[in-house]
């Protein structure tokens, strides 16, 4: 028979016990396979994915991860909201838009912290351009209708007086596809990220007439932080597998804690070939320009959303800022705690 001491102390060690995984590691992620839709990873704007993918930072978590690649942001969204994805790597900005049709999807760790997005005008197609006005019924190159590079020339559009209907978006990728779009004098102009917006501009094949590749840049277009890329997946699977979400946040805290000492050797050896496009030089002169919109601790910032939000009502009349709960489009929970645990 138990005495009263020898009970509480073995009460005692139970507890500690119980409350060991949460003090000494991390709980069991609820669901380890997962599917993660993306629009174009070459792209530096997913650079942190691959990384994370590429170094087994998800494997590390317990995860089995699968990542099926999309032409542009847009088609990502689709798979994650038809169901065919767990969760999207994609812009920040697309849980606004969904929020403004009911759909409720949360982003809960980001990878950049500016959209890495430059517009740039054909010099063959366009070499006499002189301003926004000229871009009236011209045929513009997006990753994908519907995604952050079309957001991007939206935006640019309507601060020089014109609309979306005015012109023509043609979707091209974000790779050697959206290169040879613009080279051949498919499109007229190009929104697109890097390497492929550094590679026409090296090579003097686009004039740039608006960038977000860095800080600055990112603050004379918004007027404020943007975040960009980052992990977003319904509000019901945040909630169901919160174990799930703060392993993914852990691997990619992992992947841009790597990425703030990595040097240009640590990137060529670590993505694949063909993400080079071709051109060592260029990509690493590509990723010096956008090195530093990568996020760094994985963390939306205060303003970020309101920039968002304020950027996408400035020319979507069907998203309304007084119906939007900005507070429902992300946490920073599950970051703050891979921040802790990676000290990044």
């Amino acid at each position: 028979m138990l005495n009263r001491r020898k009970f509480s102390a073995l009460a005692a060690l139970g507890a500690a016990s119980i409350a060991l995984p949460a003090a000494w590691g991390q709980a069991k992620p609820e669901k380890t396979k997962i599917a993660i839709s993306v629009g174009g990873k070459a792209a530096f704007y997913y650079l942190p994915l691959t990384i994370a993918e590429q170094l087994g930072y998800f494997k590390a978590e317990g995860l089995d991860v699968e990542i099926s690649d999309f032409a542009g942001g847009a088609r990502a969204l689709q798979a994650v909201v038809g169901g065919s994805a767990d969760v999207c790597a994609g812009a920040y900005e697309h849980t606004i838009n969904l929020q403004s049709k009911n759909q409720f999807y949360q982003a809960f760790v980001l990878a950049g912290r500016a959209p890495q997005i430059a517009v740039g005008v054909s010099t063959k197609n366009m070499s006499g351009y002189s301003g926004i006005a000229d871009l009236r019924g011209k045929k513009i190159g997006v990753s994908a209708p519907g995604s952050s590079t079309n957001m991007v020339a939206n935006l640019v559009l309507s601060r020089g007086g014109l609309k979306a209907s005015d012109v023509s978006f043609i979707g091209v990728g974000v790779s050697a596809g959206a290169l040879t779009a613009l080279r051949s004098g498919q499109i007229d102009a190009i929104s697109n990220t890097d390497p492929v917006m550094t590679m026409l501009e090296q090579k003097g094949d686009v004039k740039i007439i608006s960038d977000t590749r860095t800080l600055k840049g990112t603050h004379e277009v918004f007027g404020g932080p943007m975040p960009a890329a980052c992990l977003y997946a319904s509000a019901e699977f945040v909630q169901k597998n919160p174990n799930t979400c703060q392993a993914l946040a852990n691997a990619m805290v992992h992947g841009l804690k790597w990425l703030q000492t990595a040097g240009p050797g640590d990137i060529i050896k670590t993505v694949p070939d063909n993400y080079l496009l071709g051109d060592r030089a260029l990509y690493l002169a590509s990723f010096d320009k956008v090195r530093e919109s990568i996020a760094v601790d994985g963390m939306l910032p205060a303003d970020g959303p309101k920039t968002a939000l304020a950027a996408i009502a400035s020319f979507d009349t069907s998203v309304k800022s007084d119906k939007i709960d900005l507070g429902k489009t992300f946490t920073n929970d599950f970051a703050r705690r891979a921040k802790d645990k990676y000290k990044a």
